[in-house]
């Protein structure tokens, strides 16, 4: 069966217990280090229980690990503890089962992530983000952008992960309400624009790619340090973490199928420059 995270604490406890068995510890060197018995070390790395910071502090100096790797896990564990100031204002709007997610993400060597339907959070334009948070009935728009936002910053940090992204021709057909050739045309634009960040990385998959069937959306995270590589599956009640490795292997097939199948990055780039040009056409006709 599928080895399946579902809270933030379980996936705490995850990271700090590979993070122990790199610095090859044992739970008892652990619970020494804590003052605490060694069953407690045990629910802790299970997520059974929770974590202080302190003690999360403490046993990544133990570990030997500091600087962006320990910024990362102690995010985790703010995270995890459900701590306000992280999460609060305008952040508190991002669902819990995906904070994790947000929390990971900078922290990653390589993102490899497949959407069908819609344009993925990071790519999108302002205009599109308002269109379809709108259309939604969200209640807080402002808040929902300011977050999108944010996610963006991942582009400019000075070692920023390796972010490929294979999108479906109907994403970017597809419009957030139905036609708006403008919100589209806009949108199209705005991943022409992405060719200044090195890092990142877009093709699309036409319709006519020689594929049998296409999954669903899907992201896998790679990582540079201790912290377990893992795949993202949303759905409409929440999303999944799954970092078994027979699982994330399946996943690894499906992207590089997937990859086989799509346009190269210059092709990608012809093709949606052809697709703005559509959309001035609609634009024109319609005015």
């Amino acid at each position: 069966m599928a080895s399946t995270v579902t809270s933030r604490r379980k996936q705490l406890g995850n990271e700090l217990r590979h993070a122990r068995t790199a610095a090859r510890m044992t739970q008892q060197q652990v619970a020494e280090v804590l003052g605490c018995t060694q069953g407690k070390v045990n629910k802790i790395e299970s997520g059974a229980v929770g974590v202080k910071l302190g003690d999360v502090r403490s046993m990544l100096n133990a570990f030997g690990i500091n600087g962006e790797e320990a910024d990362t896990l102690m995010n985790l564990a703010r995270a995890a503890a459900g701590q306000r100031g992280h999460w609060s204002g305008y952040r508190s709007v991002v669902p819990h089962w995906f904070r994790t997610f947000t929390d990971l993400e900078p922290a990653a060597a390589e993102i490899l992530t497949w959407h069908g339907e819609r344009i993925p959070g990071p790519l999108q334009s302002e205009h599109y983000m308002l269109k379809q948070f709108t259309e939604a009935g969200a209640t807080d728009v402002t808040s929902l952008v300011r977050n999108r936002l944010d996610r963006k910053a991942v582009f400019e940090q000075q070692q920023p992960p390796y972010y490929r992204f294979i999108i479906s021709e109907g994403a970017l057909r597809r419009a957030p309400g139905g036609y708006a050739p403008a919100v589209m045309l806009d949108q199209v634009e705005h991943l022409l624009s992405l060719e200044r960040h090195p890092r990142v990385y877009v093709h699309v998959l036409p319709f006519g790619a020689r594929l049998a069937a296409v999954p669903n959306d899907f992201t896998i995270m790679r990582f540079p340090d201790r912290t377990r590589d893992f795949v993202y599956i949303e759905h409409s009640a929440g999303g999944l973490y799954l970092d078994d490795v027979k699982d994330f292997n399946i996943f690894v097939d499906s992207w590089d199928r997937l990859r086989g199948a799509a346009l190269e990055r210059q092709e990608t780039r012809q093709f949606l420059k052809e697709l703005a040009e559509g959309y001035r056409s609609q634009m024109q006709q319609i005015q």
